[in-house]
């Protein structure tokens, strides 16, 4: 960060220099939309970067029911949790969305450096890792502190807004245009982290091997995030992204013991059988939610401007993406599980086997006058020692 010790110093504005000094530039920026709180001709253009916008008073009967929403709109800055006794803030989205996520990211390049450089650096030193594994440590170890954070934090929404114990919420009074605090928050902020993720290939100068796998699961993670998001889904997609988290923070901290000790596979065990689980409980929410809940619903009607998506297209687009996601990943599953076995397995028979004992030389026994080589009486120098005559008396 700013006040650590710099071993080089490189040319202004350079490729180099952003790299090594991406998060301190990222904390400038940061520091200067928190100063423009101070002074009251900056601070509504502040507060939207800080706060969630869109900001709605919304009755609580009308919140608790559904259907039509007589609001009273209270844009900006001015936030409060609850208005009177009968109405509650509530969000929903805009593309002034974007602005805060903007600044969210940076918050989070902040973070990245931070447990990159105190964290990870110092524990990565002492394992002695190659390059490879480097770099797969670095990755798995910002991704468990990621998804613990995120666990906690999807658990405590879902518990606290009643989604677990009424599982029919997850469809009833659709759409779901208007959000708690907490939860569009939640979303604003995982959009921002999965997206830092995508100019921290080129800061942390990702290998051109890992690039491609790792732009696979940023891509889909951002994919079903947004489209939760922006089809009014939001409810469906904390339960989906619970699910998701405890198998990937299970996997990640699998390797990263991994690393530590390359004879501790214990983990890698349970995550394999709680990766199936998890894709099967995923398809069976989505089905039973969007497949049944959803098209139950009397409101059918295709109107964008209410943030109603509730149609038979829409909800065929949503499974199959759904499904096609578990589908690819449980492909990739089975594929990588079958290759660990096949090398496995041919270690195990290369064991078995083992290399043919080497043959010994014939031992050479040693007589009097000379030794013995198949059989035959050889003298010291190699010749075949001569018998005696007997002197005549």
């Amino acid at each position: 960060m700013a006040f650590r010790r710099r071993t080089k110093s490189y040319p202004l504005f350079s490729q180099e220099f952003v790299i090594h000094n991406h998060a301190d530039i990222g904390f400038c920026l940061v520091l200067c939309v928190l100063i423009g709180l101070m002074f009251e001709v900056t601070a509504k253009t502040a507060f939207l970067f800080i706060l969630p916008q869109y900001n709605v008073s919304v009755p609580t009967a009308e919140v608790s029911s559904s259907g039509s929403h007589s609001t009273s709109s209270a844009q900006g800055a001015d936030v409060a949790f609850t208005s009177t006794d009968s109405e509650t803030v509530h969000y929903h989205y805009g593309p002034k969305d974007l602005v805060t996520i903007l600044f969210y990211i940076f918050i989070t390049i902040i973070l990245h450096a931070v447990v990159q450089e105190y964290i990870l650096d110092k524990i990565s030193k002492r394992l002695h890792l190659s390059k490879v594994k480097h770099s797969k440590f670095n990755e798995s170890g910002q991704l468990v502190i990621f998804h613990l954070s995120s666990v906690v934090w999807c658990f405590y929404v879902v518990v606290t807004e009643g989604y677990l114990t009424n599982p029919r919420s997850l469809w009833e009074d659709y759409p779901h245009v208007y959000l708690p605090f907490q939860v569009k928050f939640f979303y604003l902020c995982q959009l921002a982290y999965w997206l830092h993720a995508l100019p921290e290939l080129y800061f942390q100068k990702v290998r051109k091997e890992e690039i491609p796998r790792q732009l696979q699961y940023i891509c889909l993670y951002l994919v079903h995030i947004a489209g939760a998001y922006l089809l009014n889904l939001s409810r469906l997609g904390l339960i989906l992204l619970l699910l998701q988290y405890c198998t990937e923070f299970l996997f990640h901290m699998a390797r990263l013991f991994y690393f530590a000790d390359e004879n501790n596979e214990k983990l890698f065990n349970a995550w394999a059988a709680v990766f199936g689980v998890t894709r099967l409980f995923i398809l069976t929410l989505a089905v039973l939610a969007i497949g049944f809940g959803l098209a139950r619903m009397e409101n059918q009607a295709f109107d964008p401007e209410k943030g109603n998506f509730n149609t038979l297209l829409c909800r065929l687009c949503v499974l199959l993406l759904v499904c096609a996601a578990q589908a690819w990943l449980m492909w990739r599953f089975i594929h990588s599980q079958l290759r660990h076995w096949r090398e496995y397995w041919n270690e195990q028979s290369a064991k078995r086997r083992g290399p043919a004992a080497p043959r010994l030389p014939a031992r050479l026994i040693k007589r009097e006058s000379g030794y013995h080589e198949n059989g035959v009486v050889k003298a010291e120098n190699g010749t075949s020692p001569r018998t005696k005559k007997l002197k005549s008396p």
